[in-house]
């Protein structure tokens, strides 16, 4: 993927819990949304569901989110759980990561944003997350980033509505 990852995510087993670890760790403050909505669910091709709760903070350059994935079960993982790219052409990406070997194992949409999981665990030992580039989403890192800058260690952690 061109430009590199923009995000690291770690599956947790508490994503608040988890925050304040890594507030330890230099990174924060943490955006928290439970049970996040998505749409258009497809879970190895076929419709199904996503529900996930997660903590998205800046770490030096990249956003880190920590993660909590409820259903399905198969892409629950604790530890590095994936590398995020923002890509110009959504199905271009996620055909080059087929061609790779490395199946689309769920896509759905986030408000306009399409996003996908593709499971490179076997040699990569995590999945691949490709986002579609948009305003909104180039918007919520910015966000992010920008909460981080000259940030004082308050309010380690906020809920996003």
């Amino acid at each position: 993927m061109a430009g590199g990852p923009v995000q690291l995510a770690y599956g947790v087993d508490d994503v608040r819990s988890a925050t304040i670890e890594w507030v330890g760790r230099g990174a924060g403050p943490f955006f928290v949304r439970d049970h996040i909505e998505v749409g258009d669910v497809k879970v190895d091709g076929a419709p199904g569901s996503f529900d996930h709760s997660s903590a998205y903070g800046q770490w030096g350059a990249l956003m880190v989110e920590l993660v909590v994935v409820h259903d399905p079960p198969h892409l629950a993982r604790r530890g590095l759980h994936h590398q995020a790219f923002l890509v110009d052409s959504f199905a271009k990406a996620s055909a080059e990561l087929i061609d790779m070997g490395w199946r689309c194992a769920m896509a759905a949409t986030a408000g306009s944003t399409r996003f996908a999981f593709h499971d490179a665990t076997a040699d990569l030992g995590h999945f691949v997350e490709i986002y579609e580039d948009s305003d909104p989403l180039r918007g919520f890192y910015e966000m992010v980033r920008e909460a981080a800058h000259d940030w004082d260690g308050r309010e380690p952690v906020r809920l996003l509505r």
